[in-house]
């Protein structure tokens, strides 16, 4: 049976209507409002898409009322994916990175990472609502795209998808959550070892270091989501108290994040030139994995960035 769909725009009506960088719909049958990123040119965490995120995440945090009719009265599922072919997300906007690090621009390098743990933080306390926060992983997941993933309750991830932190690469860390998240589920030496040797990691090496929750074949992402969704039904009220008391035991606070966005932004001004143009390699090849749809296969080449 094919579940019922409702456009965004009658859900969340809103003076910004146009959402150029993301695609939405409800699915009233699952109660779940699947999220799907569309930045353009690279996909990576450009200003614009982080704007559509922040301002979706605060229409399902206030709950708005056309929403939640009397046939979905609870939104229980947030779905987190992406239709870039082959991609998750990249990671953070390399471009802007250089660019701002380049002219000695502090400020607006770090209003761009304060943006970025805004749309994390709300997805790891799952809005302030009873819901449940899945990622969508029918793709590459790096730098900034992994630290998304973690921060969402449950990742679905298929088999062929590459996850991983590369920017020690060019002599940086992934500073938009990456320790923080990783802490709910890994030991520090494990979580250190992940970030300072930038190595990329299979879907299958990270559901056996119990990263990834379900692992499925390629092309089957969508339906494992709805199958998890249909088996936790019946225990969805359980199954949602433990996530209340996974972030009551180990939380992660918004201070949290933001005194690492403050490391990072300080460690950001300290590259020098030849950590520049690394940046700028790895800027190049993510054009040429967007043209070619190619996958680097070493366990150390990179994509992309948080």
């Amino acid at each position: 049976m094919t579940a019922k769909l409702t456009t965004v725009d009658h859900i969340y009506p809103t003076t910004n209507t146009s959402y150029q960088h993301m695609e939405y719909h409800l699915e009233e049958d699952t109660q779940a409002l699947w999220c799907y990123m569309t930045p353009k040119p690279r996909p990576c965490f450009s200003d614009a898409l982080l704007d559509d995120m922040v301002s979706v995440q605060k229409m399902i945090e206030n709950k708005c009322d056309p929403a939640f009719t009397p046939a979905n009265e609870h939104l229980h599922y947030v779905v987190l994916g992406s239709k870039t072919p082959g991609v998750f997300s990249l990671g953070g906007d390399l471009e802007l990175f250089a660019r701002l690090i380049e002219a000695g621009d502090r400020e607006a390098l770090r209003t761009y990472a304060i943006k970025s743990i805004e749309v994390l933080y709300h997805h790891s306390v799952n809005y302030n609502r009873p819901m449940t926060t899945i990622a969508l992983l029918e793709g590459d997941a790096i730098g900034a795209g992994f630290e998304t993933a973690l921060a969402c309750d449950v990742i679905v991830a298929e088999r062929h998808v590459k996850m991983g932190f590369p920017e020690v690469l060019f002599n940086l860390f992934p500073g938009m959550g990456a320790y923080s998240f990783l802490a709910r589920r890994l030991d520090p030496a494990k979580i250190e070892k992940m970030i300072l040797t930038g190595t990329i990691y299979s879907a299958e090496e990270m559901y056996e270091m119990g990263l990834v929750d379900i692992l499925v074949d390629e092309g089957e992402g969508e339906a494992a989501v709805r199958q998890y969704i249909r088996k936790a039904k019946r225990s969805r009220n359980a199954r949602e108290a433990v996530y209340r008391v996974r972030h009551r035991v180990n939380p992660v606070t918004f201070q949290e994040l933001a005194d690492i966005v403050e490391i990072w932004v300080d460690a950001a001004m300290q590259l020098e030139a030849i950590n520049l143009r690394t940046m700028q390699r790895l800027i190049r090849a993510q054009e040429k994995k967007i043209a070619s749809d190619s996958e680097m296969t070493d366990g150390q080449a990179v994509v992309g960035v948080g």
